[in-house]
């Protein structure tokens, strides 16, 4: 049998999985690339790799799309990785940098600006331009709180407005993958947030951030109905974007 070809988050909030399927018989029959959100995104939608762990945004755009494993990346409430920073109060912001890096972030941004918030606001992908805020996710938003005067927390404001959790990332795949190689990935993935402790051992420390707190509390790994459930709410604002 070919291999399966898996692409990765190449995140701190992903090392568990990794550590997971890297520690696992099954590492023997899978091809691991470990890529950022929208090319791990890409890669499920142009077929150069048949799981990957994407952003939901990009769901829709995935041939024969089905979501498969018990887990993904989520957070009930707060998950201190993904923000809207800004140098002005929500209620003032009306310019805003989208983060080049997840589909999934930067529609969040919309939806809670513009649903939540009722901001009208102008987006720029341009990464030079000077803007009254931005969006950022994963490692790079450990180095940023500082800059801003504000940080809004997306997982937190999302519970706000809808009272429900929310799902960033699952793993999507573009065929159908056998039942028996599924358990077989469930269990890794599962293997590996058991070992979470240990991973910590092998991150560096970050000053003035809890990666302990962050790894164990406030991401949320199971895929669980209410995650779905947010998954869809979430999607169909998209189109009255």
């Amino acid at each position: 049998m070919d291999k399966i070809k898996i692409s990765a988050v190449s995140y701190t909030n992903t090392k568990p999985f990794i550590y997971g399927l890297e520690n696992s018989d099954l590492i023997n029959n899978i091809e691991l690339s470990l890529d950022v959100p929208a090319d791990c995104a890409a890669k499920v939608i142009d077929q150069t790799v048949d799981i990957g762990l994407m952003p939901v945004a990009a769901f829709p755009l995935v041939p024969n799309a089905n979501i498969i494993g018990a887990y993904g990346i989520g957070s009930v409430g707060a998950v201190n990785s993904v923000f809207i920073f800004s140098h002005v109060p929500v209620q003032e912001i009306k310019t805003v940098r989208l983060d080049p890096q997840s589909r999934t972030s930067n529609n969040l941004a919309r939806v809670l600006l513009k649903f939540y918030w009722k901001q009208e606001v102008v987006f720029t992908t341009d990464q030079d331009a000077h803007t009254d805020a931005i969006v950022l996710i994963g490692d790079r938003t450990f180095s940023n709180r500082e800059i801003y005067a504000h940080a809004y927390d997306m997982g937190e404001e999302w519970l706000k407005f809808t009272g429900l959790p929310f799902l960033y990332a699952a793993w999507i795949a573009n065929k159908t993958i056998p039942s028996a190689f599924v358990a077989q990935f469930n269990e890794a993935l599962k293997f590996g947030l058991d070992q979470r402790k240990e991973v910590l051992q092998t991150l560096p420390k970050i000053d003035g951030f809890d990666m302990d707190d962050y790894l164990m509390h406030k991401l949320d790994f199971e895929l669980t109905p209410q995650k779905r459930e947010a998954m869809n709410l979430f999607l169909s604002y998209l189109p009255r974007l």
